[in-house]
């Protein structure tokens, strides 16, 4: 009785680790789907200056900044392809890139002095 007893335990954790393991399975390909999927380049404003001050990017990517000055900054297509608009310290926000291939310069609204570069292959 007692061996009976340790085998039906045994057949049952197993059984649940088996379920257990499948219902993660899907989230797991789920989640590097969607990181493969969600690919982006990323511009840092640092010492009120852009980096990298030129960018590569293919038509339609997506392009993150992020401020790491104390003041605010903003990208601004010098012919008005693109703007964040203000981004805060430690603010980060988001553009996609024009989708005519082309050198587009931009610089800072408010710091008219940093300037930066997406060319678009």
């Amino acid at each position: 009785m007692w061996r009976r007893h340790v085998t039906r335990v045994a057949v049952a954790t197993a059984a649940g680790l088996f379920v257990s393991a499948a219902a993660v399975a899907p989230m797991a390909l789920d989640a590097s789907a969607t990181t493969a999927t969600t690919s982006f380049i990323k511009i840092k404003i640092v010492n009120f200056m852009f980096a990298p001050v030129t960018v590569k990017v293919n038509p339609g990517e997506l392009i993150k900044v992020t401020n790491y000055d104390t003041v605010a900054h903003t990208i601004t297509a010098v012919h008005g392809q693109f703007n964040t608009g203000n981004i805060g310290h430690l603010q980060t926000k988001s553009f996609r890139a024009p989708k005519k291939p082309g050198t587009y310069h931009y610089i800072c609204n408010i710091h008219q002095f940093m300037t930066g570069t997406l060319v678009v292959k």
